[in-house]
């Protein structure tokens, strides 16, 4: 293994933890993954400049990125090392605010500013750094949840399978817009914005392995939306809904889901419910097109922020915010069902991704 300086390129998996600084939370924790048990061990942290409320690898998985930030949203990189995470360079700002998620699309690492309701490109640089100036989307629209959709709140921004397409999810305007990446540098463009229910607060997309289905999970309203994706025309059709909700919440219990998460073998789907504090399976047996709940198990802490599976897919990484701690379980892998196997404390856990 190489010094604090050289790249990483031990056998040994790690996982990186993001926390809300606001939270009492550690900036990035790095932990160890057992690779049978799937177990965490902590083994270091590094402090950001504020919150690390999202987090995404490089292509080659060498580079870790952070977005982050209550007000002014920061974009920062860190070089993966034997010893840690090695920051490259300052914290970019990315002209906007309330940064929800991040994720790299070609030489371009994208974020969804969810308080100014944008996405904001960066380009990232030989060495792995982002550099500004920032290029920006400003989403437009609203819905009719006075309180959470006055404008837009752009939550979660990703490149579709081919990577001809960028997807951009917005809460505040019910709505998914495609978008082409600007091949100067410049901000996405809209090709095409696909309406979903008023008022449901779509949170998050995620495709299914064989590229031409895609699931979007909503937030004010407990449910999850099964869409068709055509790569060739960049156009997403919705064909069906599937409810997420307790059939019997307890007494004043909202129900908020944050993510969906599909296997690797595209033979499940996983959805992590707060408020209700549970995990959804649902089985893909019937098509991609016809996910059908199978099972509920509680997520081992409380408001389950987002989802992360291990390499061999054998095990589930819950990261819970208001608990304070990362949950693993263990994934049937004929069932999808999971049993609970092990938690690490991480205050104000955001998010987690494996390397």
């Amino acid at each position: 293994m190489g010094g604090a300086g050289s790249t990483y390129q031990g056998a040994g998996r790690r996982a990186y933890i993001g926390s809300f600084a606001s939270g009492g939370g550690r900036g990035i924790t790095t932990a160890a993954v057992d690779p049978v048990t799937g177990a965490l061990t902590a083994l270091s942290a590094v402090d950001g400049p504020g919150d690390a409320s999202c987090l995404a690898l490089s292509v080659d998985r060498q580079v870790l990125y952070a977005a982050g930030g209550t007000e002014q949203g920061w974009a920062a990189a860190y070089r993966i090392t034997a010893d840690g995470l090695a920051p490259l360079g300052r914290p970019v700002p990315v002209d906007g605010l309330g940064p929800a998620h991040l994720s790299v699309a070609g030489d371009r690492l994208l974020i969804a500013n969810y308080t100014s309701g944008s996405v904001s490109g960066l380009r990232i640089a030989g060495d792995g750094r982002p550099q500004g100036p920032a290029a920006v989307l400003g989403h437009r629209g609203r819905g009719p949840d006075p309180e959470r959709q006055s404008g837009p709140h752009a939550h979660h921004v990703t490149p579709d399978p081919s990577g001809r397409w960028v997807l951009s999810v917005d809460l505040g305007t019910d709505s998914v817009r495609v978008c082409v990446p600007d091949p100067a540098g410049g901000p996405l463009r809209v090709r095409a914005e696909t309406p979903l229910r008023a008022g449901s607060g779509p949170r998050e997309v995620a495709f299914h392995p064989r590229g031409d289905v895609a699931y979007v999970i909503h937030e004010l309203e407990p449910q999850l939306t099964v869409c068709r994706w055509d790569a060739g025309s960049g156009r997403l059709y919705q064909t069906g809904e599937v409810p997420l909700g307790s059939a019997d919440p307890a007494a004043g219990t909202r129900e908020y889901p944050s993510v969906a998460l599909v296997s690797g073998d595209g033979r499940f789907v996983w959805a992590a419910i707060r408020g209700s504090n549970l995990i959804t399976t649902l089985s893909l047996s019937d098509g991609p097109e016809k996910p059908r709940i199978t099972d509920v198990a509680d997520c081992g802490g409380q408001w389950p922020r987002h989802l992360a599976a291990g390499p061999s897919g054998r095990h589930l990484y819950v990261s819970n915010e208001w608990s304070g701690d990362v949950t693993w379980f263990d994934a049937d892998p004929e069932t999808g069902r999971l049993h609970p196997a092990g938690r690490l404390d991480v205050p104000a856990a955001a998010c987690v991704v494996l390397a």
